[in-house]
């Protein structure tokens, strides 16, 4: 989860990248554009920026939006109407507003129960899995493309810290986790709100099939330096701009992991179904 601010600085350590960039801010709330409140302080015009930052991909499925305090300052408007705007949003099932805590962007599409009959079929059925892969392998390609035409430097931040922290794990517990760390990153970076959001409605699945893998595959020294080799082709393309490199690297990469199970499952050996935490 990330928390989104609207100040202008942020305590977030430099990254360890050759480019340093930035780190992310909600500049998409802005005072000066045409989606502005502008003369019009009301709560529906607030409303409708921060759905204008959820669909622009400023703001992911459980990220924590700006404080009232925050879009009181920046948007010139009075408490009353930011929790109006709140309200309103979260009655279009759009937030949801914890104690204590504030208020979060919520999934607009329903994810999968765990113990719902998608997620069995997925256990019981191996070829749900390669199903899985070949639509991680269009959606995926596509965010890698759009993340490097489209990334902001902030953008370009959070994958180069997700990046770091992928290549430097030795806890081979956590490898799949931050594996689904870095693909995450690339796919809120699109900035395309139905991509975000639909595979974010695939989590559960997504996080199923990202175990599978390193479950099977990780210890194969073949495998891991393949892995590792496409897992940089893509952060690279993306850091450098190359939209179609990124694509193909992305594509590659998933479409491997999915021959490489197929492979080993043809040699008789039974695919592990692991599961990894949300």
């Amino acid at each position: 989860m990330r928390t989104v601010s609207v100040s202008a600085k942020s305590a977030v350590s430099k990254p360890e990248s050759p480019k340093q960039v930035p780190p992310k801010q909600a500049s998409s709330i802005s005072a000066k554009t045409n989606d502005s409140i502008s003369g019009q302080s009301t709560a529906q015009s607030v409303a409708y920026q921060v759905e204008q930052m959820i669909l622009d991909g400023a703001l992911a499925p459980g990220d924590k939006i700006p404080s009232e305090r925050q879009l009181m300052a920046r948007l010139q408007v009075s408490r009353s109407i930011v929790r109006e705007a709140l309200k309103a949003l979260q009655g279009r099932g759009l937030i949801e507003t914890r104690h204590g805590q504030g208020s979060f962007v919520r999934d607009t599409l329903a994810e999968p129960e765990n113990d719902g009959p998608l997620m069995q079929l997925f256990f019981d059925h191996t070829r749900t899995l390669y199903d899985l892969y070949e639509v991680r392998e269009t959606l995926e390609g596509q965010a890698a493309s759009l993340a490097a035409e489209r990334g902001t430097d902030q953008d370009l931040y959070w994958i180069t810290k997700a990046f770091n922290a992928m290549v430097e794990e030795e806890d081979a517990s956590k490898m799949a986790e931050r594996d689904h760390a870095f693909h995450k990153a690339i796919v809120e970076a699109s900035h395309n709100g139905v991509l975000m959001h639909t595979l974010s409605s695939l989590k559960g699945l997504v996080l199923y099939s990202v175990a599978a893998s390193v479950t099977n595959l990780s210890h194969r020294d073949s495998f891991k330096q393949q892995m590792d080799k496409h897992h940089r082709q893509i952060y690279q393309a993306i850091i450098k701009r190359q939209p179609q490199k990124a694509q193909k690297a992305a594509m590659a990469h998933v479409r491997h992991v999915r021959d490489s199970l197929k492979a080993i499952e043809r040699q008789g050996e039974v695919i592990i179904r692991a599961e990894l935490s949300q």
